[in-house]
């Protein structure tokens, strides 16, 4: 994870301020993006959506976001796991709605035998790369190779120029039999290393996604002008259509004192981050087991890194279960409303920019269960939705119905 820090540090300062500068001088289009709002429209998309297809379509929403497994076992046969989201996307297309497929990520392709730094691994991955592109014909209307290439959990056993790889060798194969569908990929922020290492494949993509969820990670405050700045520096260091890929706004959450702190440590068999530390191999043992599992995944079962994974980043609000003071958008609080706010906001923004082709929301459905913990009382990752575990509408939802009405109608749709 050293070496991810590392490379994102020197990348950032080498690209990211002169590109930001560098945006406000250039033209704020270009043919491709004209060509995919034209053909497309602005694209409005949730991710995570659930069956409720109306209610769907009532916010205005066109697009749905979701993951496509690898297509073949170890033994080169069609997965019936693949079978069954082919179907699934046919069942969107059906009910009026348009389909970003997501592809699977690096150890889920190793785990059926199919590693990309051999050439055995490339010649599988590639033929299985023109094989998606060629049977979801139909099915679906987007793809975005992987996803956040640079995030460790993303990225592992990888590092990031073996990941670039993974991406573009993708890219590649798809572009000549892609038809209507548009490909691309995506980034978490402005991640300058994985961009600068696409540069060879940007003639491949169609777009470039970019996530981002300011105010909702990390001990540090978020500000709203920061998404157009990191917009504007990928679209001057790619020059290709930009689609805000997922980003969004927690609705609940809140600091934990001192002494709750203390509580869910002692849960776990310790009384302080500095007792957990010494013995940090129990500590993880300790923790439910989704927890410790994803501790243990991300670090490639190293003990020496849990320490630094778990009380150094963002893992700390899942261990506690809370969103820092600090964390925050000023002026939109991590409650219904403030979310709705957000909304309000930032989707009129994107429209405005005419670099940005579309904006897919994180997400459409609250989630019951934290994916990374596994707590569901995380608010971390389970208060995004437009929507509660029980499919009622949150103020977001009719915030996004807005913002979409007025970009559908001005798009003539």
């Amino acid at each position: 994870m050293d070496a991810f820090l590392k490379d994102q540090i020197i990348n950032s300062i080498k690209y990211i301020p002169t590109n930001i500068i560098k945006s406000f001088f250039i033209k704020q289009s270009s043919e491709e993006t004209k060509a995919i709002r034209k053909k497309l429209g602005f694209i409005r998309g949730a991710c995570h959506v659930t069956k409720d297809y109306e209610q769907i379509k009532n916010a205005n929403i066109e697009w749905i976001r979701t993951d496509i497994p690898y297509p073949f076992d170890a033994q080169g046969n069609i997965r019936p796991e693949y079978i069954a989201k082919k179907e699934e996307c046919r069942v969107y297309r059906e009910n009026g709605l348009k389909v970003m497929a997501i592809t699977a990520i690096p150890s889920h392709c190793i785990d059926l035998d199919v590693d990309s730094r051999t050439p055995e691994g490339r010649k599988k991955l590639c033929e299985a790369a023109r094989f998606t592109v060629e049977d979801l014909q139909g099915c679906i209307d987007g793809i975005q190779v992987a996803n956040e290439m640079g995030m460790p959990r993303f990225t592992v056993p990888f590092n990031m120029k073996e990941g670039v790889e993974f991406i573009g060798m993708q890219l590649q194969a798809m572009y000549p039999y892609r038809g209507d569908i548009i490909i691309g990929y995506n980034s978490a922020g402005p991640q300058a290393d994985l961009h600068a290492g696409m540069k060879p494949y940007l003639q491949y993509c169609d777009y470039v996604g970019l996530d981002m969820y300011l105010g909702c990670f990390f001990k540090l405050p978020g500000f709203m002008f920061l998404f157009e700045v990191m917009a504007r520096y990928l679209w001057a260091f790619t020059k290709k259509p930009i689609l805000m890929q997922e980003f969004g706004y927690i609705s609940a959450g809140k600091p934990k004192n001192k002494a709750e702190k203390k509580a869910i440590l002692q849960s776990y068999g310790f009384d302080s981050e500095q007792a957990a530390r010494s013995n940090i191999e129990q500590f993880v043992n300790n923790l439910p087991k989704h927890f410790g599992d994803h501790v243990k995944y991300v670090c490639q079962n190293d003990p020496t890194q849990y320490a630094d994974f778990l009380f150094n980043g963002d893992m700390t609000n899942h261990l506690y279960k809370e969103l820092p003071a600090i964390t925050v958008i000023p002026g939109y609080p991590h409650t219904d409303e403030g979310q709705a706010k957000f909304y309000d906001k930032l989707l009129p923004k994107f429209y405005d920019l005419d670099f940005i082709c579309g904006a897919i929301v994180f997400c459409y459905s609250d989630f019951p269960h934290c994916a990374y913990c596994g707590q569901s009382d995380c608010p971390t990752e389970t208060r995004w939705g437009l929507v509660t575990v029980d499919e009622e509408p949150k103020p977001s939802y009719y915030a996004v119905q807005r913002a979409f009405d007025k970009i559908r109608k001005n798009d003539g749709n």
